[in-house]
Protein backbone atom coordinates (compact mmCIF):
# COMPACT_ATOMS: atom_id res chain seq x y z
CA UNK A 1 0.00 0.00 0.00
CA UNK A 2 1.33 3.40 -0.92
CA UNK A 3 1.91 5.85 1.89
CA UNK A 4 0.14 9.21 2.06
CA UNK A 5 3.42 10.94 1.17
CA UNK A 6 3.84 9.14 -2.18
CA UNK A 7 2.28 11.92 -4.21
CA UNK A 8 4.39 14.62 -2.57
CA UNK A 9 7.53 12.50 -2.99
CA UNK A 10 6.84 12.04 -6.70
CA UNK A 11 6.44 15.80 -7.15
CA UNK A 12 9.66 16.50 -5.25
CA UNK A 13 11.52 13.83 -7.23
CA UNK A 14 10.29 15.37 -10.50
CA UNK A 15 11.54 18.80 -9.43
CA UNK A 16 14.90 17.44 -8.36
CA UNK A 17 15.34 15.47 -11.58
CA UNK A 18 14.43 18.35 -13.92
CA UNK A 19 17.23 20.74 -14.88
CA UNK A 20 16.64 24.37 -13.99
CA UNK A 21 16.28 26.30 -17.24
CA UNK A 22 13.97 28.77 -18.94
CA UNK A 23 12.39 25.89 -20.84
CA UNK A 24 11.75 23.75 -17.73
CA UNK A 25 10.17 26.74 -16.00
CA UNK A 26 8.08 27.46 -19.09
CA UNK A 27 6.83 23.87 -19.02
CA UNK A 28 5.62 24.00 -15.41
CA UNK A 29 3.88 27.35 -16.01
CA UNK A 30 1.65 25.97 -18.77
CA UNK A 31 -1.96 26.95 -18.02
CA UNK A 32 -1.00 29.92 -15.81
CA UNK A 33 -2.20 32.84 -17.92
CA UNK A 34 -0.85 35.53 -15.59
CA UNK A 35 2.72 34.22 -15.90
CA UNK A 36 5.08 36.52 -17.82
CA UNK A 37 8.07 34.84 -19.48
CA UNK A 38 10.72 36.93 -21.24
CA UNK A 39 13.09 34.32 -22.61
CA UNK A 40 15.80 36.62 -23.90
CA UNK A 41 16.23 40.34 -23.44
CA UNK A 42 19.45 42.11 -24.42
CA UNK A 43 20.74 44.77 -22.06
CA UNK A 44 24.03 45.84 -23.60
CA UNK A 45 26.42 42.88 -23.58
CA UNK A 46 24.19 41.01 -21.18
CA UNK A 47 21.41 38.53 -22.06
CA UNK A 48 18.72 38.25 -19.42
CA UNK A 49 15.72 35.97 -18.98
CA UNK A 50 12.84 37.16 -16.77
CA UNK A 51 9.97 35.16 -15.32
CA UNK A 52 7.29 36.42 -12.93
CA UNK A 53 3.59 36.18 -12.11
CA UNK A 54 1.89 39.49 -12.95
CA UNK A 55 -0.73 39.18 -10.20
CA UNK A 56 1.88 38.51 -7.50
CA UNK A 57 4.50 41.12 -8.44
CA UNK A 58 4.44 44.89 -8.02
CA UNK A 59 4.81 45.85 -11.70
CA UNK A 60 5.75 49.45 -10.93
CA UNK A 61 8.59 48.35 -8.64
CA UNK A 62 9.64 45.79 -11.26
CA UNK A 63 10.05 48.55 -13.81
CA UNK A 64 11.82 50.93 -11.41
CA UNK A 65 14.04 48.38 -9.62
CA UNK A 66 15.00 46.00 -12.44
CA UNK A 67 14.09 47.05 -15.99
CA UNK A 68 15.22 50.69 -15.88
CA UNK A 69 18.53 50.04 -14.04
CA UNK A 70 19.42 47.27 -16.51
CA UNK A 71 18.80 49.60 -19.43
CA UNK A 72 20.64 52.61 -18.00
CA UNK A 73 23.66 50.61 -16.70
CA UNK A 74 24.24 47.90 -19.32
CA UNK A 75 27.87 47.24 -18.37
CA UNK A 76 27.52 47.15 -14.57
CA UNK A 77 27.33 43.81 -12.72
CA UNK A 78 23.80 42.50 -12.36
CA UNK A 79 23.63 42.81 -8.56
CA UNK A 80 24.77 46.44 -8.73
CA UNK A 81 21.98 47.26 -11.16
CA UNK A 82 19.15 45.74 -9.18
CA UNK A 83 17.68 48.22 -6.69
CA UNK A 84 16.32 45.76 -4.15
CA UNK A 85 17.70 44.50 -0.86
CA UNK A 86 15.85 41.18 -1.02
CA UNK A 87 17.91 39.24 -3.57
CA UNK A 88 18.87 35.58 -3.30
CA UNK A 89 20.50 33.02 -5.57
CA UNK A 90 18.98 29.58 -6.24
CA UNK A 91 19.75 26.56 -8.40
CA UNK A 92 16.83 24.10 -8.27
CA UNK A 93 13.45 23.97 -9.96
CA UNK A 94 11.71 23.50 -6.60
CA UNK A 95 13.28 26.71 -5.24
CA UNK A 96 12.31 28.50 -8.45
CA UNK A 97 8.66 27.51 -8.07
CA UNK A 98 8.59 28.54 -4.40
CA UNK A 99 10.19 31.92 -5.15
CA UNK A 100 7.90 32.51 -8.11
CA UNK A 101 4.75 31.87 -6.11
CA UNK A 102 5.87 34.10 -3.24
CA UNK A 103 6.07 37.24 -5.38
CA UNK A 104 9.65 37.04 -6.69
CA UNK A 105 10.95 37.98 -10.12
CA UNK A 106 13.27 35.25 -11.42
CA UNK A 107 16.26 36.68 -13.29
CA UNK A 108 18.50 34.43 -15.37
CA UNK A 109 21.93 35.71 -16.43
CA UNK A 110 22.08 33.62 -19.59
CA UNK A 111 25.79 34.15 -20.17
CA UNK A 112 26.92 33.04 -16.71
CA UNK A 113 23.87 30.73 -16.31
CA UNK A 114 23.09 32.07 -12.82
CA UNK A 115 19.58 32.44 -11.38
CA UNK A 116 18.51 35.19 -8.97
CA UNK A 117 15.22 35.69 -7.11
CA UNK A 118 14.27 39.32 -6.46
CA UNK A 119 11.34 39.70 -4.08
CA UNK A 120 8.92 42.37 -5.29
CA UNK A 121 5.51 41.26 -3.95
CA UNK A 122 2.44 43.30 -4.62
CA UNK A 123 0.89 44.89 -1.55
CA UNK A 124 -2.76 43.95 -1.07
CA UNK A 125 -2.85 43.92 2.73
CA UNK A 126 -4.96 46.15 4.93
CA UNK A 127 -3.56 48.78 7.24
CA UNK A 128 -3.09 48.29 10.98
CA UNK A 129 -6.45 48.68 12.73
CA UNK A 130 -7.83 48.37 16.28
CA UNK A 131 -8.53 44.86 17.52
CA UNK A 132 -12.07 43.55 17.04
CA UNK A 133 -11.72 40.50 19.28
CA UNK A 134 -9.70 41.97 22.19
CA UNK A 135 -10.74 45.61 22.31
CA UNK A 136 -9.63 47.71 25.28
CA UNK A 137 -10.40 51.19 26.57
CA UNK A 138 -6.83 51.79 27.76
CA UNK A 139 -3.74 50.60 25.95
CA UNK A 140 -2.56 50.22 22.37
CA UNK A 141 -5.14 50.11 19.59
CA UNK A 142 -3.01 48.20 17.08
CA UNK A 143 -3.74 44.68 15.94
CA UNK A 144 -2.06 42.26 13.58
CA UNK A 145 -2.78 42.13 9.84
CA UNK A 146 -2.55 39.30 7.33
CA UNK A 147 1.01 40.27 6.33
CA UNK A 148 3.74 38.34 8.12
CA UNK A 149 6.52 40.94 7.83
CA UNK A 150 4.24 43.69 9.11
CA UNK A 151 3.30 41.59 12.14
CA UNK A 152 6.97 40.96 12.93
CA UNK A 153 7.55 44.72 12.72
CA UNK A 154 4.73 45.42 15.19
CA UNK A 155 6.39 43.12 17.74
CA UNK A 156 9.93 44.35 17.11
CA UNK A 157 8.84 47.94 17.71
CA UNK A 158 7.88 46.90 21.24
CA UNK A 159 10.98 44.75 21.81
CA UNK A 160 13.84 46.58 20.02
CA UNK A 161 16.57 44.20 21.18
CA UNK A 162 18.86 41.84 19.27
CA UNK A 163 17.89 39.08 21.72
CA UNK A 164 14.52 38.80 19.94
CA UNK A 165 15.15 35.94 17.52
CA UNK A 166 13.03 34.81 14.58
CA UNK A 167 13.14 31.42 12.89
CA UNK A 168 11.28 31.03 9.61
CA UNK A 169 9.71 27.80 8.35
CA UNK A 170 7.61 26.85 5.34
CA UNK A 171 4.72 24.39 5.70
CA UNK A 172 2.10 23.08 3.30
CA UNK A 173 3.06 21.45 0.00
CA UNK A 174 0.34 23.44 -1.78
CA UNK A 175 0.14 26.68 0.19
CA UNK A 176 3.87 27.03 1.06
CA UNK A 177 2.76 28.99 4.11
CA UNK A 178 5.51 30.86 5.93
CA UNK A 179 5.46 30.73 9.71
CA UNK A 180 7.84 32.41 12.13
CA UNK A 181 8.88 31.23 15.59
CA UNK A 182 9.84 34.14 17.87
CA UNK A 183 11.55 34.04 21.26
CA UNK A 184 13.92 36.03 23.48
CA UNK A 185 17.35 34.47 23.57
CA UNK A 186 18.76 34.38 27.08
CA UNK A 187 15.29 34.43 28.67
CA UNK A 188 13.14 31.76 27.02
CA UNK A 189 13.79 28.21 28.17
CA UNK A 190 15.61 26.43 25.29
CA UNK A 191 13.41 23.39 25.87
CA UNK A 192 10.33 25.37 24.77
CA UNK A 193 12.13 26.49 21.62
CA UNK A 194 13.24 22.94 20.87
CA UNK A 195 9.74 21.50 21.36
CA UNK A 196 8.06 24.21 19.27
CA UNK A 197 10.65 23.85 16.50
CA UNK A 198 10.23 20.07 16.51
CA UNK A 199 6.43 20.29 16.34
CA UNK A 200 6.60 22.73 13.42
CA UNK A 201 8.99 20.51 11.48
CA UNK A 202 6.71 17.49 11.97
CA UNK A 203 3.67 19.25 10.47
CA UNK A 204 2.63 17.32 7.36
CA UNK A 205 -0.33 18.78 5.47
CA UNK A 206 -0.75 20.36 2.06
CA UNK A 207 -2.56 23.63 2.84
CA UNK A 208 -2.81 26.07 5.74
CA UNK A 209 -5.07 29.13 5.91
CA UNK A 210 -5.09 30.12 9.59
CA UNK A 211 -3.18 29.93 12.86
CA UNK A 212 -5.80 27.59 14.35
CA UNK A 213 -4.92 24.96 11.72
CA UNK A 214 -1.26 25.15 12.73
CA UNK A 215 -2.24 24.90 16.41
CA UNK A 216 -4.26 21.76 15.64
CA UNK A 217 -1.05 20.02 14.54
CA UNK A 218 0.92 21.30 17.54
CA UNK A 219 -1.53 20.62 20.39
CA UNK A 220 -0.34 18.15 23.01
CA UNK A 221 -3.91 16.78 23.20
CA UNK A 222 -5.88 17.16 19.98
CA UNK A 223 -9.08 15.78 21.56
CA UNK A 224 -9.41 18.39 24.31
CA UNK A 225 -12.00 21.17 24.06
CA UNK A 226 -9.62 23.54 25.86
CA UNK A 227 -7.16 25.65 23.82
CA UNK A 228 -3.50 24.81 24.42
CA UNK A 229 -2.26 27.89 22.56
CA UNK A 230 -3.33 31.45 23.24
CA UNK A 231 -4.58 32.99 20.00
CA UNK A 232 -4.30 36.78 20.04
CA UNK A 233 -4.30 39.59 17.49
CA UNK A 234 -2.59 42.10 19.80
CA UNK A 235 1.15 42.85 19.35
CA UNK A 236 1.40 44.16 22.93
CA UNK A 237 0.06 40.85 24.25
CA UNK A 238 2.70 38.98 22.25
CA UNK A 239 5.56 41.24 23.35
CA UNK A 240 4.51 40.87 27.01
CA UNK A 241 4.38 37.08 26.62
CA UNK A 242 7.82 37.04 25.01
CA UNK A 243 9.15 39.06 27.94
CA UNK A 244 7.83 36.40 30.32
CA UNK A 245 9.77 33.69 28.50
CA UNK A 246 7.15 32.26 26.14
CA UNK A 247 7.36 31.64 22.40
CA UNK A 248 5.20 33.30 19.74
CA UNK A 249 4.28 31.75 16.39
CA UNK A 250 3.15 33.96 13.49
CA UNK A 251 1.45 32.51 10.41
CA UNK A 252 1.49 34.29 7.07
CA UNK A 253 -2.04 35.20 6.01
CA UNK A 254 -3.44 35.09 9.55
CA UNK A 255 -4.07 38.20 11.70
CA UNK A 256 -3.60 36.13 14.86
CA UNK A 257 -0.51 34.88 16.67
CA UNK A 258 -0.08 31.74 18.77
CA UNK A 259 1.45 32.05 22.24
CA UNK A 260 2.75 29.10 24.27
CA UNK A 261 3.11 27.64 26.77
CA UNK A 262 -0.07 28.81 28.47
CA UNK A 263 -2.11 27.72 31.45
CA UNK A 264 -5.85 27.57 32.01
CA UNK A 265 -5.62 30.75 34.07
CA UNK A 266 -3.95 32.76 31.30
CA UNK A 267 -7.20 32.50 29.34
CA UNK A 268 -8.90 34.73 31.92
CA UNK A 269 -6.33 37.50 31.64
CA UNK A 270 -7.12 40.55 29.55
CA UNK A 271 -4.50 42.97 28.14
CA UNK A 272 -6.34 45.75 29.95
CA UNK A 273 -5.53 44.16 33.33
CA UNK A 274 -2.04 45.64 33.15
CA UNK A 275 -3.22 49.13 32.21
CA UNK A 276 -5.66 49.61 35.12
CA UNK A 277 -5.07 50.19 38.82
CA UNK A 278 -4.32 46.86 40.43
CA UNK A 279 -7.39 46.83 42.72
CA UNK A 280 -9.72 47.54 39.79
CA UNK A 281 -7.97 44.98 37.58
CA UNK A 282 -8.17 42.36 40.35
CA UNK A 283 -11.90 42.96 40.77
CA UNK A 284 -12.51 42.57 37.03
CA UNK A 285 -10.40 39.41 36.83
CA UNK A 286 -12.19 37.81 39.79
CA UNK A 287 -15.50 38.68 38.13
CA UNK A 288 -14.42 36.76 35.01
CA UNK A 289 -13.77 33.59 37.01
CA UNK A 290 -17.15 33.93 38.72
CA UNK A 291 -18.87 34.55 35.38
CA UNK A 292 -17.26 31.46 33.86
CA UNK A 293 -18.61 29.28 36.68
CA UNK A 294 -22.00 31.01 36.55
CA UNK A 295 -22.43 30.48 32.81
CA UNK A 296 -21.39 26.82 33.13
CA UNK A 297 -23.45 25.86 36.19
CA UNK A 298 -26.53 28.07 36.41
CA UNK A 299 -28.81 26.22 33.96
CA UNK A 300 -27.59 22.69 34.95
CA UNK A 301 -28.26 23.55 38.62
CA UNK A 302 -31.79 24.66 37.70
CA UNK A 303 -32.41 21.28 36.04
CA UNK A 304 -30.90 19.35 38.96
CA UNK A 305 -32.87 21.27 41.61
CA UNK A 306 -36.21 21.05 39.83
CA UNK A 307 -35.81 17.38 38.88
CA UNK A 308 -34.08 15.60 41.78
CA UNK A 309 -32.83 17.85 44.56
CA UNK A 310 -35.80 20.17 45.18
CA UNK A 311 -35.65 19.36 48.91
CA UNK A 312 -32.56 21.59 49.31
CA UNK A 313 -34.34 24.63 47.83
CA UNK A 314 -35.78 27.14 50.35
CA UNK A 315 -39.57 26.88 50.53
CA UNK A 316 -40.17 30.43 49.26
CA UNK A 317 -38.02 29.88 46.15
CA UNK A 318 -39.48 26.41 45.64
CA UNK A 319 -42.95 27.93 45.51
CA UNK A 320 -41.87 30.33 42.77
CA UNK A 321 -40.30 27.47 40.79
CA UNK A 322 -43.39 25.26 41.09
CA UNK A 323 -45.69 28.08 40.06
CA UNK A 324 -43.55 28.96 37.03
CA UNK A 325 -43.48 25.31 35.94
CA UNK A 326 -47.19 24.57 36.33
CA UNK A 327 -48.88 23.50 33.09
CA UNK A 328 -45.57 23.23 31.17
CA UNK A 329 -45.50 20.33 28.66
CA UNK A 330 -41.74 19.69 28.89
CA UNK A 331 -39.51 18.36 31.61
CA UNK A 332 -36.87 20.76 33.01
CA UNK A 333 -34.16 19.12 30.88
CA UNK A 334 -35.98 19.51 27.56
CA UNK A 335 -37.09 22.98 28.55
CA UNK A 336 -33.49 24.05 29.27
CA UNK A 337 -32.11 22.26 26.21
CA UNK A 338 -34.64 24.03 23.97
CA UNK A 339 -33.62 27.46 25.28
CA UNK A 340 -29.86 26.79 25.13
CA UNK A 341 -30.08 25.49 21.55
CA UNK A 342 -32.19 28.52 20.57
CA UNK A 343 -29.60 30.79 22.18
CA UNK A 344 -26.80 29.15 20.19
CA UNK A 345 -28.79 29.51 16.96
CA UNK A 346 -29.28 33.23 17.63
CA UNK A 347 -25.61 33.56 18.50
CA UNK A 348 -24.41 31.92 15.30
CA UNK A 349 -26.93 33.80 13.15
CA UNK A 350 -25.85 37.17 14.57
CA UNK A 351 -22.19 36.34 13.82
CA UNK A 352 -22.93 35.41 10.20
CA UNK A 353 -24.91 38.57 9.45
CA UNK A 354 -23.59 42.12 8.89
CA UNK A 355 -22.56 43.78 12.15
CA UNK A 356 -25.53 46.09 12.72
CA UNK A 357 -28.09 43.54 11.53
CA UNK A 358 -26.46 40.87 13.69
CA UNK A 359 -26.66 43.01 16.82
CA UNK A 360 -30.33 43.77 16.13
CA UNK A 361 -31.08 40.09 15.53
CA UNK A 362 -29.42 39.07 18.79
CA UNK A 363 -31.30 41.57 20.94
CA UNK A 364 -34.70 41.57 19.25
CA UNK A 365 -34.64 37.82 18.56
CA UNK A 366 -33.83 37.02 22.17
CA UNK A 367 -36.60 39.25 23.53
CA UNK A 368 -39.26 38.16 21.04
CA UNK A 369 -38.54 34.42 21.24
CA UNK A 370 -38.21 34.47 25.04
CA UNK A 371 -41.47 36.36 25.52
CA UNK A 372 -43.29 34.19 22.99
CA UNK A 373 -42.00 30.97 24.59
CA UNK A 374 -43.25 32.02 28.04
CA UNK A 375 -46.61 33.19 26.69
CA UNK A 376 -47.10 29.96 24.75
CA UNK A 377 -46.31 27.92 27.86
CA UNK A 378 -43.25 26.17 26.46
CA UNK A 379 -40.74 27.38 29.09
CA UNK A 380 -40.89 28.99 32.51
CA UNK A 381 -40.11 32.65 33.09
CA UNK A 382 -37.54 31.64 35.74
CA UNK A 383 -35.57 29.69 33.14
CA UNK A 384 -35.66 32.65 30.75
CA UNK A 385 -34.02 34.79 33.44
CA UNK A 386 -31.39 32.15 34.22
CA UNK A 387 -30.53 31.58 30.54
CA UNK A 388 -30.22 35.35 30.05
CA UNK A 389 -27.86 35.68 33.03
CA UNK A 390 -25.85 32.69 31.80
CA UNK A 391 -25.53 34.19 28.31
CA UNK A 392 -24.40 37.58 29.61
CA UNK A 393 -21.91 35.95 32.00
CA UNK A 394 -20.34 34.00 29.12
CA UNK A 395 -19.49 37.28 27.36
CA UNK A 396 -17.17 38.22 30.22
CA UNK A 397 -14.73 35.45 29.30
CA UNK A 398 -12.01 37.37 27.39
CA UNK A 399 -10.78 34.42 25.33
CA UNK A 400 -13.06 33.48 22.41
CA UNK A 401 -11.90 29.86 22.26
CA UNK A 402 -12.46 29.35 25.99
CA UNK A 403 -15.95 30.86 25.65
CA UNK A 404 -16.75 28.25 22.99
CA UNK A 405 -15.31 25.51 25.18
CA UNK A 406 -17.56 26.71 27.97
CA UNK A 407 -20.59 26.05 25.75
CA UNK A 408 -19.56 22.39 25.44
CA UNK A 409 -19.14 22.14 29.22
CA UNK A 410 -22.57 23.67 29.74
CA UNK A 411 -24.29 21.02 27.60
CA UNK A 412 -22.26 18.23 29.22
CA UNK A 413 -23.18 19.34 32.75
CA UNK A 414 -26.81 19.79 31.65
CA UNK A 415 -27.02 16.13 30.57
CA UNK A 416 -25.39 14.93 33.80
CA UNK A 417 -27.77 17.10 35.85
CA UNK A 418 -30.77 15.58 34.05
CA UNK A 419 -29.51 12.05 34.70
CA UNK A 420 -28.10 12.26 38.23
CA UNK A 421 -28.93 15.67 39.68
CA UNK A 422 -26.37 17.58 41.75
CA UNK A 423 -24.34 14.37 42.13
CA UNK A 424 -23.96 14.25 38.34
CA UNK A 425 -22.79 17.87 38.25
CA UNK A 426 -20.22 17.14 40.98
CA UNK A 427 -18.90 14.10 39.09
CA UNK A 428 -18.77 16.12 35.87
CA UNK A 429 -16.74 18.88 37.55
CA UNK A 430 -14.31 16.31 38.95
CA UNK A 431 -13.84 14.76 35.50
CA UNK A 432 -13.24 18.20 33.97
CA UNK A 433 -10.75 19.04 36.72
CA UNK A 434 -8.90 15.75 36.18
CA UNK A 435 -8.78 16.43 32.44
CA UNK A 436 -7.37 19.93 33.02
CA UNK A 437 -4.76 18.50 35.37
CA UNK A 438 -3.66 16.02 32.68
CA UNK A 439 -3.42 18.68 29.96
CA UNK A 440 -0.14 20.29 28.93
CA UNK A 441 0.91 23.17 26.69
CA UNK A 442 4.31 22.62 25.09
CA UNK A 443 4.53 19.83 27.69
CA UNK A 444 4.10 22.27 30.58
CA UNK A 445 1.33 21.68 33.20
CA UNK A 446 -1.95 23.34 32.20
CA UNK A 447 -3.01 24.07 35.79
CA UNK A 448 0.25 25.70 36.95
CA UNK A 449 0.76 27.47 39.34
CA UNK A 450 -2.04 25.61 41.18
CA UNK A 451 -0.87 22.12 40.21
CA UNK A 452 2.09 22.09 40.54
CA UNK A 453 1.96 24.73 43.24
CA UNK A 454 4.06 27.92 42.89
CA UNK A 455 3.04 30.35 45.63
CA UNK A 456 4.85 33.38 44.22
CA UNK A 457 2.91 33.23 40.93
CA UNK A 458 -0.43 33.65 42.70
CA UNK A 459 0.21 37.40 42.65
CA UNK A 460 -0.94 37.33 39.01
CA UNK A 461 -3.53 34.56 39.14
CA UNK A 462 -6.99 35.27 40.57
CA UNK A 463 -5.95 38.87 41.24
CA UNK A 464 -3.48 41.18 39.55
CA UNK A 465 -1.08 42.35 42.25
CA UNK A 466 0.90 45.61 41.85
CA UNK A 467 3.62 45.31 39.21
CA UNK A 468 6.47 46.00 41.71
CA UNK A 469 5.43 42.76 43.44
CA UNK A 470 5.88 40.83 40.20
CA UNK A 471 9.66 41.15 40.13
CA UNK A 472 10.32 37.66 38.78
CA UNK A 473 9.22 35.72 35.75
CA UNK A 474 6.97 32.71 36.39
CA UNK A 475 8.93 29.78 37.81
CA UNK A 476 6.65 27.41 35.90
CA UNK A 477 8.18 28.74 32.66
CA UNK A 478 11.72 27.94 33.89
CA UNK A 479 13.21 31.10 32.31
CA UNK A 480 16.97 31.48 31.98
CA UNK A 481 16.70 34.88 33.64
CA UNK A 482 14.13 35.08 36.44
CA UNK A 483 14.55 38.64 37.72
CA UNK A 484 12.75 41.45 35.90
CA UNK A 485 13.95 44.33 38.08
CA UNK A 486 17.33 45.81 38.98
CA UNK A 487 19.29 43.73 36.49
CA UNK A 488 19.58 40.90 38.99
CA UNK A 489 20.23 37.38 37.74
CA UNK A 490 18.80 34.14 39.03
Amino acid sequence: MRSKRDNGNRIAAHHNAAILSLQSLTDILVGIDDAEIIKQEAFGSRKIGLIYIRTLVDLERLNESIIKPLKTRPTAPLLQCVESANVSQFNTLEQAERNLMSGCVLVNDMIENVWWAIKLPTSLGRSVQPSDTESVVYGAKESFTEQLDQNITLIRRRLPVVALKTEKFSIGTLSNTSIVLMYLEGITNPNFIKIARSKIKRIDFDQFLADSQVAAFMDDNIHSVFPQFLSTDRPDQCSWSLGLGKVVILVDGSPFALVAPITFFHLFQSPEDYFLRWIVASLFRSTRYASFLLSSLLVPLYVALTTYNYQVVPIQILGVLLESRSRLPFSPFWEALLMLVTLQILNEASLRMPTKAGQTLGVVGGIVIGEAAVTAGFVSNVLIVLVGISAIASFLVPNYQLAKSNTVLQFLLLILAALFGIFGIAVGLLVILAHLNALTSLRQPYLAPVAPFFAREWSDLFIRAPLPWQSTRPKSLAPLQRWRMGGRKS
